[in-house]
């Protein structure tokens, strides 16, 4: 039990140690004129990222169901300071929709520099009655699409030693009930951009692949969801839309 508390006492030392001597080495300033393509940037957490790299002075291709909250999103990220805003509609539930929308930003930036995956399928949290469709459907969303995204997007990405960030959850770490498709699909992102990493390094292509691992948010869809699960975990008691958070 010493040998224990000796231990963790020079671990915390180090940790201390490299707290205070870190220096955070990223320049803001190399986000102005960066090309991002954004997926589910009409709302939550992809409308706030839009803000951030508008904020930076970046050049935006915003991508969502809905042209309306897409509109209204490209009209505050001007204001925020993004120098070029465009957006796509789309609906990642059909595989031809990936390619549509890299085409569109290639064509609209001339490049890349860094490609954003945020967008969800929506999934209640329920036992799962053993629906198959809706699981495809929701591993056409949540991973198929951003499959085909990226293999749209990466031959620009190696072309401006870019970055590619993956929006993912911690039940694509650690399983859960009452989610049981929704949590397949990050597992499957999981395991996915993991080996993709290692493979660019192999081959050393310059493009960083960043998977943002996410507890409990506090965005309206996520809200929703919570309420329900409180008020039952009753098969249908929250609706079943088959849509995606976009």
């Amino acid at each position: 039990m010493m040998l224990l508390g000796k231990v963790l006492c020079v671990l915390g030392v180090l940790a201390g140690l490299l707290a205070f001597f870190w220096r955070d080495t990223w320049n803001p300033e190399s986000l102005s004129g960066a090309r991002v393509l954004l997926t589910g940037a009409s709302a939550g957490i992809g409308e706030e990222m839009a803000y951030h790299y508008s904020t930076f002075g970046a050049e935006l291709v915003l991508t969502a169901r809905r042209e309306a909250a897409l509109q209204r999103v490209k009209e505050k990220c001007m204001e925020l300071g993004a120098k070029r805003v465009f957006y796509f509609m789309a609906d990642m539930a059909s595989p031809e929709e990936p390619q549509k929308v890299v085409q569109f930003a290639l064509q609209k930036l001339g490049g890349l520099d860094y490609l954003v995956l945020n967008h969800i399928g929506w999934s209640p949290f329920e036992m799962w009655d053993r629906d198959v469709a809706h699981v495809q459907w929701l591993m056409q969303v949540n991973f198929l699409s951003y499959l085909g995204l990226v293999s749209a997007a990466l031959p620009a990405l190696e072309e401006s030693k870019g970055s590619l960030v993956v929006v993912s959850s911690l039940v694509g770490r650690i399983a859960t009930p009452f989610a049981a498709p929704y949590t397949a699909t990050k597992f499957a992102l999981e395991g996915f951009f993991a080996s993709l990493r290692q493979e660019l390094v192999m081959q050393q292509k310059e493009v960083s692949v960043t998977v943002c691992i996410l507890g409990l948010i506090d965005t309206e869809s996520a809200l929703k969801k919570t309420r329900c699960v409180h008020g039952s975990i009753r098969r249908g008691a929250c609706g079943r839309n088959r849509s995606y958070k976009s």
